[in-house]
């Protein structure tokens, strides 16, 4: 089982959240990616996300995606549980993945509960600054986890499964800083199964792997494919 991180999107041209040059470094998460802040200005909100949408629309799988796809075709890797919401895994042909943080798949309305596709959503942001539900005029929220929210049940009751029954996970561009996610290396290791890292600088985990690899995502995975022929 593999559980990626924003490290492995910054390798298709998408900013990370959380290091010192992240998004976060420049935003405030609380006045643009919480739900207090979307109830009380979401246009405000949107101003945020819309360029983000449309950057991520245009991103294209890395290596790392594409070797995860493979794996996953060679019965080497079960699943992907992935804090990311771009849906690269998924273009680059993951079939099993678990989205822990959302996706930007769709876009809801919180006064109707009518969910609409993000092609849907894309071509509204082409004229006006938020998008709106056709049914009822309110302003659409994306499908991601805000903070303030709770993760989707159904994802992570699956991602704390599939940790339990691995004998590997997999941890691919991921600090471990965000919980519950970043239990699941141990929950992997409370069950006797192995966890390995991958990443650009350390974890909060390094001392509880039993591998862990500073280094490029892409590289990595590339050259474990290579050495598996």
């Amino acid at each position: 089982v593999v559980l990626t991180g924003a490290g492995v999107s910054t390798e298709s041209g998408i900013p990370d959240f959380r290091s010192p040059t992240g998004i976060w470094a420049q935003f405030d998460p609380l006045e643009y990616a919480s739900l207090e802040a979307f109830r009380s200005d979401p246009a405000k909100v949107w101003s945020f996300y819309a360029p983000r949408f449309a950057m991520l629309t245009e991103a294209e799988p890395n290596a790392a995606h594409r070797v995860l796809a493979e794996l996953e075709r060679r019965g080497l890797v079960r699943a992907v549980v992935t804090q990311n919401i771009d849906l690269l895994h998924e273009r680059a042909g993951s079939c099993e993945v678990v989205e822990v943080h959302g996706s930007i798949r769709s876009s809801s309305c919180l006064a109707c509960g009518a969910r609409y596709p993000l092609q849907e959503v894309v071509a509204q942001l082409e004229s006006r600054p938020a998008p709106i539900c056709p049914q009822c005029e309110a302003v659409l929220k994306p499908d991601v986890v805000f903070f303030g929210e709770l993760l989707p049940v159904a994802a992570i009751d699956r991602a704390y499964a599939l940790a339990g029954d691995a004998e590997l996970l997999l941890v691919v561009g991921s600090a471990l800083e965000v919980w519950p996610v970043a239990e699941l290396p141990l929950v992997t290791r409370r069950a006797g199964g192995s966890v390995a890292i991958v990443n650009r600088g350390s974890t909060a985990l390094d001392g509880d792997a039993d591998l862990k690899i500073d280094g490029s995502a892409g590289e990595t995975l590339e050259s474990v494919l290579a050495a598996l022929g």
